[in-house]
């Protein structure tokens, strides 16, 4: 299984962006690891759902017909560290490749919820695109020490 990561934008915050690249580096020791940014549609001056609209046709374009798709969501189910690793191990075993979706800031278009084979949520709380992208790697990293009893992830 490849794991994909696809982002609206570059990471502004050069702090995140080195720590969302630290914890890649981390990941891609584990399994194969890759995040796409697209670009981010705020540039061309359109409006809110033009934008969404724009930023649908770049993220289904980075989708496989076969890839299980996940977007990160407000709306999207909660989970704590170690089902977030149970959760991958049995994506893992599914035969296809899991791709995550961060959206843009006005979230996705419909075709891309419909596209979507689930949701799940980081937290209830906001938190800015950047953070987001931090948050889901270093989820992701301490998903697979989980899976291998390494002892980054204490209970």
């Amino acid at each position: 299984m490849k794991t994909n990561l696809i982002v609206i934008g570059k990471t502004s915050n050069k702090h995140l962006a080195e720590l969302v690249e630290d914890y890649y580096g981390r990941i891609s020791h584990y399994m194969p690891f890759r995040i796409t940014y697209l670009q981010d549609s705020r540039r061309n001056k359109v409006s809110r759902e033009q934008q969404k609209e724009q930023e649908a046709d770049a993220i289904l374009q980075c989708i496989e017909k076969n890839d299980h798709v996940v977007l990160l969501d407000e709306r999207g189910k909660m989970m704590t560290s170690t089902e977030m690793a149970s959760w991958i191990d049995k994506k893992k075993h599914s035969g296809r490749n899991l791709t995550l979706v961060i959206g843009g800031p006005y979230g996705f278009a419909q075709r891309v919820y419909d596209r979507a084979d689930e949701m799940i949520s980081l937290s209830k709380m906001t938190f800015s695109h950047d953070m987001a992208r931090l948050l889901i790697t270093e989820q992701i990293y301490r998903a697979c020490t989980i899976l291998r009893g390494e002892s980054y992830h204490h209970e």
